[in-house]
């Protein structure tokens, strides 16, 4: 029972939790914006840049109750100019690139949390698969 507890409370595997929360949350931002390329005055949604550094700083203490504690939000965009008559400032371009940036990053973060749990199921069962 100490090896399971020791690694869901672990600092890493706390960290690439509470990573996954914010690409999924950063998804949804995105989502939104993409549904809106067409709404007049629409201003497009991200992840709160002071929150972005908050965690980066948070995941450098190692404390794994900080980073569990830290709720990422969204925001509006206000560093987006508007280049459009209508007032939106959502770029379909930009929004798919950072799509696809999003979710390798998800990728890349539920791999190494399967890899964790893969190397416990090896320990317990004594089988790699």
């Amino acid at each position: 029972m100490e090896l399971v507890a020791s690694l869901f409370k672990s600092d890493n595997y706390t960290a690439v939790k509470k990573m996954m929360d914010v690409t999924a949350l950063r998804h949804d931002a995105i989502a939104s914006n993409i549904a809106n390329v067409s709404t007049p005055g629409y201003k497009r949604v991200d992840l709160a840049r002071s929150f972005e550094e908050e965690l980066s700083n948070t995941i450098g203490d190692r404390e794994s109750s900080r980073i569990s504690a830290l709720q990422p939000r969204l925001e509006t965009d206000s560093l987006s100019p508007s280049t459009r008559a209508d007032g939106n400032n959502v770029q379909i371009d930009s929004e798919l690139l950072a799509m696809t940036k999003n979710t390798t990053n998800f990728d890349v973060l539920t791999d190494f949390a399967s890899g964790s749990l893969k190397q416990l199921r090896h320990a317990i069962t004594g089988r790699s698969v």
